[in-house]
């Protein structure tokens, strides 16, 4: 690709980010691309070609080709010093960069699957950040072939052990889709702690009680909340020490029903609602930002690569995004402290449902009207356009929520 000074601060950005698994040409290459990507709001390799080929003053099809040896593998390369991009070694300095500037030691993670019809399923580990997700680490697999989603979960939370810096404290969201003993314990081995949804049906039994009760009991009715220690699960070989946490708002047509290894004083059932943050990063995958959908791959690997653009664009995007919003109106840091690291406290008896008051759920932060994510994309660009200066932004997490988001009754916004 030819120079274009504004753009050398990214392009040293990314090299400096990537330099320890990424050659020159890759790092180049990955900055150009994800760059290429704001400027076209897609992944589609003929979208961004024709943005940077017009930017560029080169050939469409030159372009098209560097970009598309991007993600292909070494085989299909030209030239002799062929060399495919190794995914996963990047998911180390990826997650670094991520945590370069974060203003506190504690991190909001979520485990989830994505599918695109019937061609891939995307295994997800994303950092939860301003009402959206980052991907730090995945497995994209064919959608018809059966696969045990075991290992490579194993797999991918080994990976982000791998990257995460020591002392960190780290929350790990899963849905009901995804709860399984096996991951619980798997989560606590890594010293990270589990913040898992089940389903109402099942029983849990209090901690200094014999009898096992419906988990829907804990929350029988709107208004109600729940937290104690005890015991999950009836038959001994599934049998899991841990904290219910237990709440029921207006709007919601089920309950939320959360396992964790945290104390009950020292969690909140409210956090669960950060999960819903790694939709938004899935919609920003797809048609709510890079459109992934309208990919035209049918080579997991291949989509593994693209993955790689597209989180270094959608981290971009947050940075400057949350820069932005930060400028327009004072934004308040993270204000909930450490969180102990040892067992759930045994309570002699299990309390007493309570049941919600107004001054029990505090007032949130208000809700976006255009996302972090969309701001981003627009600041880079008119910055560029504007003042032909490149962005970065800077990383301002929000604070940990103090009461369960609002039940949607309308679709939200488009942004």
């Amino acid at each position: 690709m030819p120079r274009l000074p504004q753009l050398y601060p990214w392009l040293s950005a990314v090299a400096s980010a990537f330099g320890g698994c990424l050659s020159p040409a890759q790092a180049r290459a990955l900055a150009w691309f994800s760059f290429g990507m704001v400027l076209a709001r897609s992944c589609a390799v003929t979208a961004v070609a024709t943005e940077l080929a017009d930017l560029l003053g080169q050939k469409r099809d030159t372009v098209k080709q560097r970009l598309r040896e991007w993600y292909v593998e070494a085989a299909a390369k030209a030239g002799t010093h062929r060399r495919a991009v190794g995914v996963r070694a990047c998911f180390k300095p990826l997650l670094r960069w991520v945590l370069e500037d974060w203003p506190s030691r504690r991190l909001a993670v979520a485990l989830d699957a994505t599918t695109l019809g019937q061609r891939f399923t995307a295994l997800v580990v994303s950092v939860l950040y301003k009402g959206c997700a980052v991907p730090v680490a995945w497995k994209i697999l064919p959608a018809r072939a059966k696969h045990a989603w075991k290992g490579e979960w194993l797999a991918l939370l080994a990976e982000f052990r791998r990257a995460l810096p020591r002392g960190w404290t780290v929350v790990v969201l899963t849905d009901r889709g995804l709860y399984a003993k096996w991951l619980y314990q798997a989560i606590r081995r890594l010293g990270w702690h589990p913040f898992m949804r089940v389903n109402t049906r099942g029983t849990f039994r209090p901690a200094g009680q014999k009898q096992r009760l419906p988990l829907q009991s804990f929350v029988p009715q709107v208004g109600s909340q729940y937290k104690g220690a005890g015991e999950a699960f009836k038959d001994r070989p599934k049998r899991l020490r841990c904290t219910l946490l237990a709440r029921w708002d207006e709007g919601y047509a089920d309950p939320w029903l959360v396992r964790t290894d945290l104390p009950p004083e020292a969690a909140e059932v409210c956090w669960y609602g950060l999960r819903a943050w790694i939709e938004q990063g899935f919609k920003r995958l797809k048609s709510g930002g890079w459109d992934w959908q309208q990919t035209r791959m049918t080579d997991p690997a291949r989509a593994e690569r693209l993955w790689l653009v597209m989180a270094v664009a959608t981290w971009w995007c947050l940075r400057v995004g949350g820069e932005a919003e930060a400028a327009e109106a004072g934004v308040p840091a993270e204000t909930v402290g450490p969180l102990p690291e040892q067992e759930p406290a045994a309570a002699p008896k299990a309390p007493r449902p309570a049941v919600l008051t107004p001054a029990a759920a505090p007032a949130g932060p208000p809700a976006r009207v255009v996302s972090v994510f969309v701001r981003g994309r627009i600041a880079i660009r008119n910055t560029l356009l504007r003042d032909g200066k490149w962005r970065l932004g800077q990383v301002l997490p929000d604070p940990w929520p103090t009461q369960a988001p609002a039940a949607r009754t309308r679709a939200s916004p488009a942004a």
